[in-house]
């Protein structure tokens, strides 16, 4: 008789993203991505993070101020679709911590994403997030917050 507890797809793919969101070196918000394709095949991961080359002991994890790290931080979406490193993208579905930002609305519906499925929606009410919104619907692309029954899911690496 197979298990039943078993973790969904949704719930998978989710934990994958927040997995992912655990390589970010930013000391107040770490956000990871997960797009898979119609098969659930997982074509890429990405978290928010300096570009390649950009050392993150040299480069600013500031809020506020002159020179903070939204000058040069590469969101998680965005990060995730150009590790994709040329894959088509066309039809898959993302999964991210936060709703994706204006920047990363554009890139996701360039690159043919046809959902995200989001956990939090942190900044509704911002400016940005509300041209996403408006973007991603008028492109046809879906969004839906993530719903679990589970709270958690435990990783052991030694039992």
């Amino acid at each position: 008789m197979k298990r039943n507890d078993y973790i969904t797809w949704d719930e998978y793919f989710m934990g994958v993203a927040l997995l992912a969101g655990k390589r970010s070196k930013d000391p107040n918000t770490q956000v990871g991505a997960c797009i898979v394709d119609e098969n659930n095949i997982i074509l890429s991961t990405g978290y928010n993070g300096f570009p390649y080359g950009c050392s993150d002991d040299t480069f600013p994890w500031e809020r506020e101020g002159d020179d903070t790290k939204y000058k040069y931080v590469v969101h998680a979406e965005l990060n995730a679709i150009l590790n994709a490193n040329g894959k088509l993208l066309k039809g898959a579905k993302l999964y991210v911590d936060l709703f994706p930002c204006n920047e990363c609305a554009k890139a996701i519906i360039q690159s043919g994403i046809n959902e995200v499925v989001y956990l939090y929606d942190k900044y509704a009410t911002t400016a940005e997030t509300m041209a996403s919104k408006r973007m991603l619907e008028s492109s046809g692309v879906k969004t839906r917050q993530f719903k679990s029954e589970k709270s958690v899911i435990v990783l052991e690496f030694y039992k």
